[in-house]
């Protein structure tokens, strides 16, 4: 049997555990309870990477009646939120924080994957 470096054999080293897919902080949480009990009732947030921006990608967010054959299926806080499967790979570890500002109010993200960001903050890459 072959060893890896290091000595010990693959299946006597504990298993790591893997972060969450997506957390959200206590604004956003409460944020989304407040749309699902109001204007987005029997609906559920789902959250995607696309390609756009300066940087290459984008976070895209959108309301769907259910989850597709492709979400991830996010609950925190007592909270679920779709994540769109071919997303996963960007966001693990992410936590969705929700920001009020003086003139602005919405989402923002906090991606442990992201190597920079385009001079506006609208796209990011990894």
């Amino acid at each position: 049997m072959t060893q890896p470096i290091g000595g010990t054999p693959a299946a006597a080293r504990p298993a790591r555990a893997l972060p969450p897919l997506m957390s959200l902080s206590d604004r956003a949480a409460e944020r989304l309870r407040a749309l699902y009990d109001t204007a987005h009732a029997g609906q559920l947030l789902r959250v995607a990477v696309s390609t756009k921006g300066c940087s290459g990608h984008g976070y895209d967010m959108s309301f769907v009646g259910a989850p597709g054959p492709g979400d991830e299926i996010v609950t925190d806080k007592g909270v679920t939120l779709l994540v769109d499967r071919k997303a996963t790979l960007f966001l693990i570890g992410t936590v969705m924080d929700y920001e009020v500002k003086q003139l602005e109010a919405g989402f923002t993200f906090i991606n442990p994957n992201e190597k920079g960001r385009c001079g506006c903050g609208e796209s990011f890459h990894v």
